[in-house]
């Protein structure tokens, strides 16, 4: 049996761009079924940095009192030398940079973020949540799409949205390129308790410490209860997914030579969580009829500019505002709201392969780096990132 009216929008995926999508979706009277493979709504990761973009992105979903409970303002975006522990550059994040950009810059737990939109999906009249739901099939048949799923449900609705990430189904039918494209980076996640950094490493700052082939991000989480440390470095061995034990003997050889600040940082993380990071080529045409997708799977991205996740809930906000302009027509919708994402999100898929290769520089490559970051005024790192912060 199938079951949903044929007008609700099916959302496969319940991360936080396809829970982003269902509330944007429901904040303008549309309903939604969204189905997620796993048992239970709940995300699993470090910490995510959120530009001035997601709060604009907050305040349309009417999360800005939610996230304000759980987030921290870091005072600055600081990269540091991880050989000579030398300040390379420092992005102040106080009152010029409100003023410029008329919203702040915070951090978050990604469980804290995810949670809020769960429950907000929750609260919504017309949000539909069903967990242990993964996606086998789909088909669109010009009027409708039929969804049918591993445990034998089949469902049916006005639309799809594949919000499915990196190894979305959904893509591989609307777009087939395979599979993802191994960077050849390797990240070791842990949140400890913010009492076990040492005092004088404690920094309300979103530290970056840069280093050859490697680089280590520090930053406070949870109104600063926890602390995220993020130690990244090239390496030809993976292991897919998200949530594999890292391998902490390769991790301290890769940063031996890592001056004293990075050793004592790592030093304090007994059991170290690794994920592989991938992308795709930026496509131009993630739509097929009455099929889209959103997030990670229309644009995977490395996270060297931490936009993974205020992509995928930019592209909600879009999404829901050209399905409402064009009611009753996913197709234009979806064309529509692809033709506004697909050159930005390609910008910063694009982008942030450079800034990996910045961060990890060596010789002279990492000389011509630090003389050229050092030799820029605070206005000019700002307005760097104006295309990107910027209202659009």
């Amino acid at each position: 049996m199938e079951s949903i009216e044929s007008s609700t929008t099916l959302i496969a995926g319940g991360g936080i761009g396809g829970c982003a999508a269902a509330l944007a979706l429901a904040r303008q009277g549309m309903p939604v079924t969204l189905l997620e493979q796993a048992r239970e709504l709940k995300e699993i990761g470090a910490g995510i940095q959120l530009g001035p973009n997601a709060f604009r992105v907050f305040d349309a979903l009417g999360l800005r009192e939610a996230v304000e409970e759980v987030v921290v303002y870091p005072s600055g975006l600081v990269m540091m030398d991880a050989l000579s522990a030398e300040e390379v550059t420092r992005i102040p994040l106080g009152q010029p940079f409100l003023d410029r950009f008329g919203q702040p810059y915070g951090v978050i737990y990604r469980a804290d973020l995810h949670r809020i939109l769960v429950d907000a999906c929750s609260a919504m009249p017309g949000v539909r949540m069903e967990t242990d739901r993964k996606l086998s099939d789909f088909e669109d048949d010009g009027r409708q799409v039929h969804v049918a799923t591993e445990d034998g449900n089949r469902y049916r609705g006005q639309a799809l949205v594949g919000a499915d990430g990196l190894w979305s189904r959904v893509r591989q039918r609307l777009v087939g390129d395979g599979d993802p494209r191994v960077s050849g980076h390797i990240a070791y996640r842990a949140v400890l308790p913010t009492s076990l950094i040492p005092e004088h490493l404690r920094f309300n700052d979103m530290v970056l410490w840069a280093g050859p082939r490697l680089h280590l991000v520090q930053y406070p989480l949870r109104r600063g209860e926890l602390y995220n440390l993020v130690a990244v470095f090239h390496s030809d061995r993976y292991e897919e997914g998200w949530d594999t034990y890292g391998d902490t003997a390769e991790l301290n050889l890769r940063f031996r030579d890592a001056c004293e600040p990075v050793q004592t940082l790592l030093s304090k993380i007994e059991t170290w969580r690794m994920w592989v990071l991938c992308d795709r080529e930026p496509v131009s045409n993630w739509s097929s009829g009455r099929v889209t997708l959103l997030g990670d799977a229309a644009h995977p991205m490395l996270q060297y500019m931490a936009q993974g996740a205020c992509m995928a809930m930019e592209d909600a906000v879009e999404l829901a505002k050209q399905m409402a302009a064009h009611p009753g027509d996913p197709r234009r919708a979806f064309l529509a709201y692809q033709q506004q994402r697909y050159v930005r999100t390609c910008r910063v898929q694009l982008t942030a392969r450079l800034y990996g290769a910045a961060y990890h520089a060596e010789g002279a490559v990492r000389d011509l780096r630090n003389q050229y970051l050092r030799s820029r005024t605070q206005e000019q790192s700002m307005e760097s990132l104006a295309w990107l912060y910027d209202p659009h």
